[in-house]
């Protein structure tokens, strides 16, 4: 799932990245060799000098020219360990991992916004996203934030404890009931991608339900966006938490037309799944998505946003 998150665009946002580009609208000093990032080794899956949202779209949207690029993993045990022994000086670590519960590493800000908005956002059967459902549903998601999931994913990683266990915190933390006495209103099925986040926001959306009178089943960890997302339309599952730039570019075969705004690009997913009877309800200020770490410790722990590396060596 989060690989596809580097390849979510395709050939046709590569082209016009590659377009801006030889235009030379790169945003950043005249000068590569003089910026801090010059100085700089940068870490992360051996596809990344070419992808539009990895050193491609550094380069393109904040003008940094890194003194060489290492290939490693995506946001895995690899790039971690060579932040650590000073390896790289940055590497690309999801937005959301656990590794930043750590204090460790410096998440820097993608204050220009390369990103497109993967704001975690809840994907649901039109036939079942009631009033009550989706007041309750958009609700979680405008209190979940990113500080939730890497705490979230830290309980999974680190702490190994279940998604139930986790959600249950969760919803207890902010208020929610987790069971009812009352009427049943109905059975709601809850689906999730094959990943331990994915399973963790699918039990918060599934246990609020219960403790708003609803039966829910769970079908968790599914398998990839090409596994759950047919599931959905074909009524094995009726809800599952996603992504929002990355299902839009799933839907409509990586046409480039997600943005960094979230709003913007859940509008767009919307009418692409509507006429096939699901639907997106509001997106989270949460996200998952490609970001780029140093360690704190380390010469460069002291900036906090990418265009901080662009400025004179």
């Amino acid at each position: 799932m989060r690989m596809e998150r580097i390849f979510v665009l395709g050939a046709s946002m590569v082209a016009l990245a590659l377009l801006t580009t030889s235009c030379g609208s790169t945003g950043g000093p005249s000068s590569s060799t003089s910026q801090i990032a010059s100085q700089m080794t940068l870490g992360g899956p051996s596809e990344c000098p070419t992808r539009p949202f990895c050193e491609q779209g550094l380069t393109r949207v904040y003008g940094l020219h890194f003194k060489a690029f290492k290939p490693l993993d995506a946001g895995g045990p690899l790039t971690k360990a060579a932040l650590d022994r000073g390896d790289i000086d940055i590497g690309l670590i999801f937005s959301s991992d656990s590794a930043y519960s750590t204090g460790k590493y410096v998440q820097l800000q993608d204050d220009k916004h390369l990103q497109n908005a993967d704001n975690v956002v809840p994907l649901i059967k039109t036939s079942k996203a009631s009033d009550d459902v989706t007041s309750l549903l958009n609700d979680i998601d405008g209190k979940l934030t990113t500080t939730d999931l890497i705490a979230l994913n830290k309980s999974s990683d680190v702490d190994k404890q279940d998604p139930d266990v986790i959600a249950k915190k969760w919803l207890t933390d902010h208020s929610y009931s987790t069971s009812s006495s009352g009427t049943a209103k109905g059975t709601i099925t809850v689906g999730a991608l094959n990943f331990p986040e994915s399973a963790i926001i699918a039990q918060i959306y599934g246990q609020a339900l219960k403790g708003k009178g609803y039966t829910i089943n769970f079908k968790l960890n599914l398998g990839a966006r090409e596994v759950v997302e047919p599931a959905l339309e074909r009524g094995d599952i009726d809800l599952f938490p996603d992504y929002a730039a990355t299902e839009l570019e799933f839907q409509n075969k990586a046409k480039g037309e997600a943005t960094p705004d979230a709003a913007a690009t859940v509008a767009k997913l919307n009418t692409y799944l509507n006429p096939k009877g699901l639907k997106a309800l509001d997106p989270s200020p949460a996200v998952d998505q490609n970001a780029f770490a140093v360690l704190k410790s380390g010469k460069y722990g002291k900036y906090s946003k990418l265009s901080d590396l662009a400025g004179s060596a």
